[in-house]
């Protein structure tokens, strides 16, 4: 097995700073990688969270002028991640989060933000740091969208490059006119390049400049090669679709193991798996929920926001009632969303709990105690969310859309029957299917012996990084084989 080098460019890595799947993916596909003979180096930004959690860190090269400001490159570690740090005070030594202050609107400043993490990415392919020339750099979002730029217009000889969207939806379009500031050629405007409906598209330079594409579930891959989720791209997609590929994600199990994880009241396993009780009291204790073993307890972690469909269980807060089904919900995101949320909770005590924000202790408690895992996402490029799930025998019920119906087998009578069901699926994604969903998970849930065996095939099916990094290899390897590296 010949062994291969390779770059990640990641605006986010767990456990260092994370706002989504995106951190979680970037955290664990290095080490899922290694039993492939990859050796994989993640440069990130130097975030104050970045800069504080790092171990063993030594500059490699200095910038005396990168958009604005000097900065270092630095080599560090976090457990076994092996990183590469841009340490950009001017640019990321701030409060808010990676992406906005804390007012929650954008950083002014994002387009040079996210070049330098880009440009920087480019140059570590092309030789920065002698002691690591990669054979292959592999992008992640919009974010890191321009360091297919970079490399291509620089007219050096490059790396390969591979680009996965996470998230079509958001794209990072900025004005024309920053193109010189930004160190891109007048070339480099046009359709076949950086240009998107009149502006400089970060997103779009990393799907028409990169050798290949992929995004985080095979369903998806195939959803934005057209319009209603294609997000204004799906003619690039078409066009490129040869040069596409849906990859689904795992999750570590590591760090998401019922029988070894300490952020959760009680562990346990496909043996144990009444010790999970425990759980479900602690989460209705902590939400005030009343204590009714034999009601259905659903969960709920997402962003509150229209793609993930939440306002689609707001209306269906009658169904949810009329069931005797208890809500436990942690979120944050849109303001009339979380308002409408707390007036539920306020409106049901005893019925409905909820907790605003983000909580990676009490996401697992959720997983955990959960009899149900509501995803009624309208898009959704693979899902986190259920995959924890599954692990933690939590039963998911989501909207038959990207990657959740690639990852959940529907409880319908066929599948019951040949024992592979796992949880339920629903479609059209609207309030009426969602409220159907919700009375067959409570005649599941009624049935205690059916509702056990979609617990025990959740927590059986293979959820880690095994077969996608599996798939990352062949991908690498087939594109290097077709592609002979030009920098060495």
């Amino acid at each position: 097995m010949t062994p291969v080098t390779a770059l990640s460019v990641a605006s986010e890595i767990y456990p260092l700073i994370k706002t989504g799947g995106l951190a979680d993916v970037a955290g664990a596909l290095p080490s899922a990688l290694l039993r492939h003979g990859i050796t994989m180096r993640t440069l990130v930004p130097g975030y104050p969270a970045v800069m504080a959690g790092i171990e063993s860190a030594l500059p490699v090269h200095s910038f005396s002028m990168l958009f604005g400001g000097p900065a270092r490159l630095l080599t560090a570690h976090k457990g076994n991640l092996e990183l590469l740090v841009l340490d950009a005070p001017h640019l990321y030594n701030r409060p808010g989060s990676p992406y906005s202050a804390p007012d929650g609107k954008d950083w002014p400043d994002n387009a040079y933000r996210f070049a330098a993490l880009a440009r920087t990415a480019a140059e570590i392919g092309q030789g920065l740091v002698p002691s690591f020339v990669p054979d292959l750099v592999h992008a992640h979002d919009w974010q890191a969208g321009l360091t297919a730029a970079y490399l291509r217009y620089s007219g050096k000889p490059s790396p390969a490059t591979v680009f996965t969207v996470h998230n079509l939806a958001f794209q990072g379009q900025f004005p024309r006119e920053l193109l010189a500031t930004l160190g891109l050629p007048p070339g480099a405007f046009s359709v076949d390049g950086v240009e998107y409906y009149g502006s400089i598209g970060y997103m779009k330079a990393g799907l028409q400049l990169s050798d290949r594409i992929t995004t985080v579930s095979p369903a998806y891959a195939l959803e934005i090669q057209g319009p209603e989720a294609g997000m204004g791209l799906d003619g690039l997609l078409r066009q490129r679709s040869a040069q596409l590929t849906g990859i689904l994600n795992g999750i570590d199990e590591a760090v998401w193991n019922p029988a070894t994880d300490k952020r959760i009241t009680a562990t346990y396993d496909l043996a144990t798996l009444s010790a999970r009780a425990a759980n479900t009291r602690s989460v209705r204790e902590l939400f005030d929920l009343s204590p009714d073993p034999d009601r259905l307890l659903l969960g709920v972690i997402s962003r509150l926001s229209w793609q993930k469909g939440l306002d689609l269980l707001l209306e269906a807060l009658p169904v949810l009632r009329a069931e005797r089904i208890q809500l436990a919900l942690l979120g944050a995101g849109d303001p009339d969303l979380e308002a409408r949320f707390k007036a539920a909770a306020e409106a049901y005590p005893g019925e409905i709990g909820v907790m605003i924000g983000y909580d990676e202790d009490l996401a697992h408690l959720i997983q955990a105690g959960a009899d149900a895992l509501l995803v009624p996402s309208r898009f959704e490029p693979c899902g986190l969310t259920q995959l924890c799930a599954l692990r933690y025998g939590a039963v998911p019920v989501v909207a038959r859309v990207g990657g959740l119906s690639d990852t959940v087998v529907d409880a319908n009578e066929m599948a019951i029957a040949a024992g592979v069901a796992t949880g339920v699926q629903f479609s059209p994604v609207t309030g009426d299917m969602l409220s159907a969903a919700l009375g067959k998970t409570r005649a599941l849930f009624a049935d205690r012996a059916a509702w056990q065996a979609l617990q025990r095939n959740g927590m059986s099916a293979d959820v880690s990084w095994r077969n996608p990094a599996q798939h990352y290899a062949q991908l690498y390897r087939s594109l290097l084989a077709s592609r002979p590296r030009s920098n060495a």
